[in-house]
Order: structure tokens, then C-alpha cells, then sequence
């Protein structure tokens, strides 16, 4: 309570609006543009990516001190492999940076991470760095931290989809029983509330694979904002805006 506090002095108009008792449980974020801010500079796109591994890390704080309790980012997608090695090379450095210091900077942090995506694409080495930080967190109860990594939602619905065939050939389960609940239980998010709201900067207005069941009826915000220049001030205007709107789920 202490640090909701003082973060709410910190902010001017947009946090006297924000409701931070009816907050979202869930966000998700689509850091989109570290390529293009470092463009817009000069700088190579490696540039851009580390600086927005700067901001992820302070949105990700900010999140957790306003009592935000999920928070899923888009950290690297199944279609990103596609881009030039130089710029996956950088990327997969800027992880390994995260998954060997990150405990350190998350020290003093209530915050649990868990890594969502299909780790096969990894070597057996940075695997086993993704296994130590989400045991180093596990017994966090703060803010839960989904980092996705080779994650792309069509991929995570195959997956789901084969696991449940393959329980359905056992014997396991039948498929008159399988419902939307069972289809959420086989998927990465298993367990955890769907996003209320998605965070998409940069100008692009498309969710590009992320959370496609997940994020049936969530909530989308859109910003021209690229991803480095992303502020507290942006993250508390997304939830004010989501706020002012009526969630209706299909009904009146």
C-alpha cells in the first residue's frame, strides 16, 4: 500500500483519473518498435531492442507497484526467427542477459516470472536457464510475469489441440466433454485469468499472433508511442481508457 502511494504522487492528470481499485487483472504487451526507434536515430535496430529491454523492465515495476496481477509481454515471436540473424543473434543475447541477471534486478521484487512458448527451438543450455529463473520465482506471489518466447498463438492452439487428441486416443478423455475450459487448461496460460486489456504501441493495429484465444474479449489499446518511448504515464493512460469502457462479453 505504501508503494501504491507514493507511486500515485508521482503521476499528474491521468493517474487522478485512474480508478486503482478496479484495476485490470490482466495486461498483455506487444513491445512493438525498438526497430524503428532506433531508426528514426540513426542507430542500428540492435539499438532499439535494448533500449526496449530497458523499458519492459521498468513498465514490468510499474505494473507490479500499482497492483496489476498478470502481466504476458511478447518478447519474441515464432515469426521473428525470419528476421536477419544479426538482429536474432542480438535479441537472444539481450534474453541471456535477462535470464543471467535478472534475479538480481528483480531482487527486493515480489514478482514470479514464467516463460510461455514452445522451448524446443532453444538449446538445451538456455532451457535450463529458463527452468532456473521460473524456480528461483516460483514461490513469488506478487505480480506473475508471462515472458513470451518463440511463442506464436496459432502454435499454441496446434499444441493444445494434438494434446487433447492424444488424450481423446487414450481413452483419457472423450470428446463430447471437451468445452472452451478444457481447451484453456491445455494452452500456456493454463490456469491464470484471460487479458482484460492488450497493449500494442507503435502504430500497428493488429495483434499479430498474440493471444488469439486468450484474448477473445480483451480490451485493445493502440498507441503511436514506439515501445523504448513507452512511459508509466502511457501504461496508467491505457487503463483509464479501459476503465471508460463497457464490457459487455456478447450480452446487453
Amino acid at each position: 500500500m505504501i508503494m501504491l502511494n507514493i507511486f500515485k504522487r508521482l503521476f499528474g492528470k491521468t493517474q487522478q483519473k485512474v480508478d486503482f481499485e478496479n484495476l485490470p487483472q490482466h495486461i498483455g504487451i506487444i513491445m512493438d518498435g525498438n526497430g524503428r526507434w532506433a531508426k528514426k536515430r540513426g542507430l542500428p535496430r540492435t539499438s532499439g531492442h535494448v533500449a526496449g529491454a530497458k523499458t519492459f523492465e521498468k513498465i514490468v515495476e510499474d505494473a507490479g507497484n500499482i497492483g496489476i496481477k498478470v502481466v504476458t509481454v511478447y518478447a519474441f515471436s515464432t515469426e521473428n526467427w525470419q528476421r536477419p540473424k544479426e538482429e536474432v543473434d542480438a535479441l537472444m543475447t539481450l534474453l541471456e542477459d535477462y535470464l543471467d541477471n535478472g534475479l538480481s534486478r528483480l531482487a527486493g521484487r515480489d514478482v514470479r516470472v514464467h516463460f510461455i512458448g514452445d522451448r524446443s527451438a532453444f538449446s538445451d543450455k538456455f532451457q535450463e536457464k529458463l527452468c532456473h529463473m521460473e524456480k528461483a520465482t516460483m514461490n513469488n506471489s506478487g505480480l506473475l510475469l508471462n515472458v513470451a518466447l518463440n511463442y506464436g498463438g496459432r502454435n499454441e492452439l496446434t499444441n493444445a489441440v494434438k494434446l487433447i487428441a492424444q488424450k481423446v486416443k487414450e481413452g483419457e478423455l472423450s470428446y463430447e466433454d471437451i468445452t472452451e475450459d478444457t481447451i484453456s487448461s491445455y494452452l500456456y496460460t493454463a490456469g491464470q485469468p484471460d487479458p482484460d486489456l492488450i497493449i500494442r504501441p507503435s502504430g500497428e493495429f493488429r495483434l499479430s499472433n498474440f493471444l488469439m484465444w486468450q484474448g477473445a474479449y480483451s480490451e485493445l489499446w493502440f498507441s503511436d508511442c514506439l515501445w523504448p518511448d513507452f512511459t508509466k504515464e502511457d501504461l496508467l493512460r491505457s487503463i483509464y481508457d479501459y476503465q471508460q469502457r463497457n464490457r459487455r462479453f456478447g450480452g446487453v
